[in-house]
């Protein structure tokens, strides 16, 4: 199977999980979460630990299931895909090491503190959906597979849309927002978003001391 002139797994696995997210996504995010993953498969070309370029791909296809109305949960948005994407695997015989490498992958995808430090799966899932958000390794593609990622999976303005995708999520699970991404959307846009200061929560601990 080829996308954007680059080789990738044909398997009914890799083809499923595409199609489940074409069928689910917004396009602006169905073709975030294809470019994010050849993003990723061109950064993986050569690296001493190379990621399982199944796994790799359904990690990155299935990533942004969180924010769809099917597995939109009370999780933060990352853990209720991470969720979809174990619920997608549970059923197709695959080890419970690999379903936890993909779940690890999409729940840690927006957490470069902790995914960095992990498996190569998780390494280059949140690598590739790096370099399609903020530009993070964009120098590390080659001018040639940048335009032909681009042309086959146009941005579809990305950067608004996904803005108000995220700003939605705030507004409905505010509480989810506390320790990763979503927060700073929330203050940045959101009117009268407000969390409690972890600082604060430590200082008024139920203990005497």
């Amino acid at each position: 199977m080829v996308f954007a002139g680059i080789k990738v797994p044909d398997t009914a696995l890799v083809r499923d999980a595409v199609d489940l997210s074409r069928s689910l996504l917004e396009p602006f995010l169905f073709n975030h979460v294809m470019r994010s993953w050849l993003f990723a498969v061109v950064l993986s070309d050569g690296a001493e630990h190379p990621p399982d370029s199944e796994l790799l791909a359904v990690a990155a296809v299935l990533h942004d299931l969180g924010l769809t109305d099917r597995y939109a949960a009370e999780s933060r948005f990352e853990v209720d895909g991470a969720n979809a994407a174990r619920a997608f695997l549970s059923d197709r015989g695959i080890s419970t090491r690999q379903i936890q490498l993909v779940w690890d992958a999409v729940a840690l995808h927006t957490t470069p503190t902790l995914a960095l430090h992990k498996e190569p799966e998780v390494v280059m899932t949140h690598s590739g959906i790096a370099v399609d958000v903020v530009g993070a390794g964009l120098d590390r593609i080659p001018q040639d597979k940048q335009r032909a990622i681009l042309s086959e999976f146009p941005r579809l303005a990305f950067k608004d849309q996904f803005k108000g995708c995220l700003c939605k999520v705030v507004r409905q699970k505010p509480m989810t927002t506390i320790d990763n991404i979503l927060r700073d959307f929330g203050i940045r846009y959101v009117e009268g978003f407000a969390l409690p200061n972890f600082a604060d929560l430590v200082g008024n601990a139920p203990f005497s001391e």
